[in-house]
């Protein structure tokens, strides 16, 4: 028996008004083959005509996706990614995607979150702090797994690094970081004391990367919030994976505003960008066809926006 998928159209979110909005400066010009569906299972049939309806045609990616693979595929990236009823905003979505797509790596899906991420308004600084944020997440799942932290003791120290911060911030003496001992003392001065996962890391290493973590990630002036930063990294350690890294950063970002909500919509989008990112190289995409797809998107979605806005005006 065979199960038939039906899409239903909803409310967009900013990431997929724009793409839809393709549809209106495309159709014309894009030609009955625009979605080129192929022969297949039915509900794959269904997907890449919600596919086109949605975006105004079908990328080239979609149509070589397994029959088996796509519909849910589809329904997942709509349902989270596109869908304006989360709890994240498309833009937080989207640079999540960029730092895990930096990480992995994958050029296929850095070309698209960057250009996604500004479509949803996000600035050159939030792109690069996303992907800074990204980086970082990855060094320190690499100190923490390498140096086989106990998980246990990590996590208490952790839950004190939060208490510390809680409380009423005390007059700091500025530390010039430029070695081991420095360092040191400017780590007991800003968290309290010295946790024994940065004890571990090389005296050579210490200040550099202490100095990264405290003006990165403990930066209140930084383009991006504390929350972001918390969701961005969790999102790569779920997907790294790292055990430790996701026990600091699911408590970092609860520490910061985020809601349970939050937290999954963070750890899905990491889900769907490594999915996705798997298909595209596995499926060796052709880059330029991939690149031409995201062009044909965003600059269709850009003239419609200026459409839409000419319109809204006039209506004043």
């Amino acid at each position: 028996m065979t199960q038939t998928t039906t899409f239903t159209r909803t409310a967009l979110s900013p990431t997929l008004r724009a793409l839809t909005a393709v549809a209106l400066v495309t159709s014309a010009t894009a030609g009955p083959a625009a979605a080129e569906p192929r022969p297949g299972s039915a509900a794959a049939e269904a997907a890449r005509s919600d596919i086109a309806k949605t975006l105004g045609f079908v990328p080239g990616f979609f149509k070589v996706t397994a029959d088996a693979a796509l519909p849910g595929a589809w329904q997942e990236m709509k349902g989270l990614q596109l869908n304006p009823g989360t709890a994240l905003p498309g833009r937080t979505k989207e640079l999540i995607g960029l730092a895990v797509s930096a990480q992995i790596p994958c050029r296929y899906c850095i070309i698209a979150h960057t250009e996604f991420a500004e479509l949803n308004g996000a600035s050159e600084a939030e792109v690069a702090e996303a992907v800074a944020v990204g980086g970082s997440a990855r060094h320190w799942s690499a100190y923490l797994y390498g140096t086989q932290i106990d998980e246990a003791k990590f996590a208490a120290e952790v839950a004190r690094m939060i208490e510390n911060a809680k409380r009423p911030a005390r007059p700091a003496q500025p530390i010039d970081v430029v070695d081991a001992k420095s360092a040191l003392a400017d780590i007991q001065q800003t968290l309290g004391f010295v946790p024994e996962y940065l004890r571990r890391v090389p005296e050579p290493a210490l200040p550099g990367a202490w100095r990264e973590l405290k003006d990165l990630r403990l930066n209140p002036n930084s383009v991006l919030s504390a929350k972001q930063k918390a969701l961005i990294a969790l999102a790569v350690a779920s997907q790294v994976p790292s055990r430790p890294c996701i026990v600091a950063e699911t408590a970092f970002a609860r520490q910061a505003g985020a809601s349970e909500r939050e937290i999954g919509e963070a750890v899905g989008m990491a889900a769907i960008t490594r999915n996705m990112s798997t298909l595209l190289n596995g499926q060796q995409i052709d880059e330029r066809g991939f690149r031409a797809d995201v062009d044909r998107l965003v600059s269709g979605a850009k003239a419609a926006q200026k459409k839409a806005a000419l319109t809204a005006s006039r209506k004043r």
